[in-house]
């Protein structure tokens, strides 16, 4: 299997850099196009587990004024052949003392690369 392929990891690191800006700028039908429209995708955050690509909508929608703003540290893709990768980060979050950790599964899939599972959580005290 071919790990990490250049072209590869490039397309997915544009999907993911796309999906930063759109998080940042609150732009919710962007955010919710680069999921994957069914009801098998999971996200996990702070406070919530999210099952299926409504709640995740409806999350969204709910959240007044978006995600806060935050940079990225020690962003990982990794790809696995030419339609599965991952992609890890650290982020802080304006005016937080403590940092957060993200994880995304994306898939290629017909429409593009898609995130089909995410995890989002805090480092708690002591960690």
């Amino acid at each position: 299997m071919l790990i990490n392929d250049p072209a590869v990891v490039a397309e997915v690191r544009a999907a993911f850099e796309a999906y930063e800006a759109a998080l940042m700028a609150n732009d919710l039908e962007a955010l919710d196009a680069f999921f994957w429209a069914d009801g098998r995708t999971v996200r996990y955050g702070p406070g919530q587990n999210l099952y299926g690509i409504e709640e995740i909508r409806a999350f969204r929608l709910a959240r007044v004024g978006g995600s806060p703003q935050r940079t990225l540290d020690h962003t990982v893709i990794t790809t696995f052949g030419r339609d599965y990768a991952t992609a890890n980060t650290e982020f802080q979050r304006a005016g937080a003392d403590r940092p957060g950790r993200q994880s995304q599964t994306w898939v290629r899939l017909e429409a593009g690369w898609r995130v089909v599972a995410a995890h989002i959580s805090l480092l708690s005290e002591g960690a």
